[in-house]
């Protein structure tokens, strides 16, 4: 068995890896190493062959994945392509977002796209077409917290993402292909259950049929995250087991009425159950590894193999990573055999059945432990309520609410759907509840603490004596006492967030906390990761330069998620502008020896938006940042003309994204910046930075950071000035260059 653990073991760390080891000279070493282990047979040496073996595999599949990456020189050309619509589309605001099979093309591309039709045309599962569009590469916000999105992109084999032109629908195909028959029957489940009661109702109906989760809004997002309950919208193992209990149940009558069907009938009729229901649901990762150990046991069972579960959930392991190696960057892997390996490993040891109550207590005490620290590390959060949410939910999901929604789906009348309907209803009803009470937070911890405290984790986990388990809680302690480092007096510490085509900048000092700008979007998606991680609990200042959405646009939605003391606004037009104050020149204050300067606008300046950009300069006793917004070559003449050398500052954030509307040559020649920070949209059609910005820079000796190449720039102003970016240190293989 350990065999299969160390191939696994090959196949997770090549994952990690920030570049790809030949996979041909893998093979080479272990049929070198082959003699030496025949003859002396070392248990060493054989876990590193099977070890090499995986780490030769999963390097063979990333080569062949990369090799299929689109082109760098066809981004942005209008090209022409033929496919078909797979899986469900997924309707937002601004447009409709949806993946799509190239068939044909004139040149070389990737198979599935991610496509998006802002003018939002319906785009049936299943549906062929041919499409003029717009690819690049795929890219995502780079920060130290939050939505990984070129993680996965990846683990979804997602290429290159792009927008829709002109679309229209070819000639009939002679038929069509096994997947989109099934992703339109998917869509159809999905459209008809989503009509019934409350949309949300709808919404979790639909996820629960066919894993369709694209009509469940944010806000219900958050309250499934607040009480632990996410997994139980998706159709997971918990779901899969369940159909394929009620169908062995089913076939198992049959063979007690008819003595002659075979006695493994039960068994293969619930496997194929679990099978059919997982390919309905688009074979998620949770999914793939219960019907796996399911066949797992299937296979066992026909061959007169006694495997212990331990065995079939290794098994199902392998299985899954030799199919999609690249499932281990998605979380639901980590949830999903972590969590039944945790339950697994509880029952090593133990002599004696409990009863059914205290195994089911048990089970969702070993639950709970094994996610705490899997939550905080990938979420930053771990919800209080959740064993008591968990509790109450899976009975009436799995015993009422699934068996209602899969008869409804087959059911021809709506009186079922109506039924399930009104339980999910109930369903939201405590969940929104339970979300009342906030979860238990923690910034980001160093990984020495994370391996501490797994391995406490696992001490309490294992059926150890009470001397080990206190052991597990000294390795705990330091995870739940760490705080998030602060500067100490008269040092910043600053950080330009990574919000695409915008700008958002984290000042901190010893004890305060001020924003400057929010970016576009929803608070939820970058900002809020970010302020956690960084251990802040509330901001002293919001300060929103001017009433542009990607400056202001996550200002609402930040303000009602958290608390923010003071805000200073550009403008009265900006985003919550009526909660705050102006924000005018000659505003000035200190704290813990750091010195926030308002320059600009004035009480009686006029002009559009960008003209009236609030300009702050916060300095250190050695250092300076200065930071304008959108602020105009006329807001920096007139600043010249009133402040001249006084305005002199090492870090500049250049204005309005490094637009040739700002960042003049003399406003350069006087700030005299050593570093020069761009805040811009990677591929933005704006062109930012302007290639004349950059070659002003460049004469002039500044150093340049962007955050559309180099992700977030962090920066320490003290008696020494230090930068950092995300990007500039470890990244896998797979991430953007």
């Amino acid at each position: 068995m350990y065999k299969l653990a160390f191939l696994c073991a090959g196949i997770v760390l090549c994952a990690l890896l920030p570049a790809l080891p030949p996979w041909f000279l893998l093979p080479a070493f272990w049929l070198m190493l082959w003699p030496l282990w025949w003859r002396r047979r070392r248990a060493w040496l054989c876990a590193l062959l099977w070890f090499s073996l995986g780490l030769s595999y999963a390097s063979w599949r990333g080569e062949l994945r990369l090799a299929q990456r689109l082109d760098p020189a066809l981004a942005g050309s209008v090209l022409h392509v033929q496919g078909v619509v797979r899986g469900l589309a997924d309707p937002g605001e601004f447009g409709t977002r949806f993946r799509f099979a190239v068939q044909q093309a004139g040149v070389a591309l990737p198979p599935v796209l991610l496509l998006n039709d802002y003018r939002q045309r319906p785009w049936p599962a299943g549906s062929r077409w041919e499409l003029s569009v717009r690819l690049r590469q795929p890219h995502g916000a780079a920060n130290v917290a939050g939505f990984d999105a070129e993680r996965w992109f990846w683990s979804e084999g997602i290429l290159a993402t792009g927008t829709v032109g002109k679309a229209r629908y070819p000639r009939p195909a002679a038929g069509r292909d096994a997947q989109a028959w099934l992703d339109a029957l998917r869509e159809r489940i999905a459209v008809r259950l989503a009509g019934q009661g409350e949309p949300r109702d709808g919404a979790l109906l639909a996820a629960l049929a066919v894993g369709a989760q694209q009509a469940i809004e944010r806000a219900q997002w958050d309250a499934l995250s607040a009480t632990g309950l996410t997994h139980i919208v998706s159709v997971s193992g918990l779901h899969i087991t369940l159909v394929a209990s009620l169908v062995a149940w089913a076939a198992s009558l049959l063979r007690r009425r008819w003595p002659r069907v075979p006695a493994m009938l039960p068994l293969w009729a619930g496997a194929v159950a679990a099978l059919l229901y997982a390919l309905l649901a688009g074979l998620s990762v949770p999914t793939q590894r219960t019907v796996w150990m399911l066949l797992t046991v299937c296979v066992a069972l026909a061959l007169h193999r006694g495997l212990s579960a331990l065995q079939v959930w290794l098994a199902a392991l392998t299985v899954v990573l030799l199919l999609d190696p690249f499932a281990v960057l998605a979380a639901g892997f980590w949830l999903s055999f972590g969590l039944v390996g945790a339950l697994i490993a509880g029952e090593v040891g133990l002599r004696q059945r409990p009863a059914a109550w205290q195994a089911a207590l048990w089970a969702q005490w070993r639950a709970t432990l094994a996610s705490f620290v899997p939550l905080l590390c990938l979420f930053g959060s771990f919800p209080w309520l959740s064993p008591l949410a968990n509790a109450l939910a899976i009975p009436l999901v799995s015993f009422v609410l699934t068996p209602l929604v899969l008869l409804a789906a087959v059911w021809p009348f709506d009186s079922l759907a109506w039924l399930a309907g009104q339980a999910a209803h109930v369903f939201w009803w405590g969940a929104d509840w339970l979300a009342q009470w906030p979860p238990y937070r923690r910034p980001l911890l160093p990984w020495q603490l994370w391996l501490a405290g797994l391995l406490g984790s696992l001490v309490w986990l294992l059926p150890l004596g009470r001397a080990w388990r206190s052991w597990g809680v000294l390795l705990l302690l330091p995870l739940l006492l760490y705080r998030a480092p602060r500067p100490p007096a008269g040092e910043l510490w600053a950080e330009v967030i990574d919000v695409d085509q915008g700008l958002a900048v984290l000042l901190h000092t010893a004890r305060h906390d001020l924003l400057f700008d929010t970016g576009a979007g929803e608070a939820g998606r970058v900002l809020l990761p970010v302020l956690r991680a960084r251990g802040v609990v509330q901001l002293d200042a919001l300060l929103l330069s001017h009433h542009d959405t990607d400056h202001d646009g996550a200002a609402d939605t930040l303000l009602q998620q958290f608390p923010v003391r003071r805000l200073f606004r550009g403008q009265a037009g900006s985003a919550a502008g009526w909660r705050g104050q102006p924000c005018l020149a000659g505003q000035s204050w200190v704290w813990d020896g750091i010195r926030f300067d308002v320059l600009w606008p004035t009480a009686t300046s006029r002009g559009e938006d960008n003209a009236l950009s609030c300009v702050l300069r916060v300095a250190t006793p050695t250092q300076a940042l200065m930071l304008t917004g959108d602020a105009t070559l006329a807001v920096e003449n007139t600043l010249l003309r009133q402040y001249g050398t006084a305005l002199r500052s090492q870090v500049l954030v250049l204005g309005h994204h490094g637009s040739r509307t700002a960042s003049g040559a003399d406003w350069l020649a006087v700030l005299q910046p050593q570093h020069a920070i761009v805040s811009a949209g990677y591929q933005n059609r704006y062109r930012h930075p302007h290639a004349e910005v950059l070659s002003r820079l460049h004469t002039g000796g500044v150093t340049v950071w962007r955050t559309d190449t180099q992700g977030a720039v962090q920066l320490k102003l003290g008696p020494q000035l230090q930068l950092a970016a995300v990007r500039q240190g470890w990244q896998p293989y797979w991430a953007a260059r």
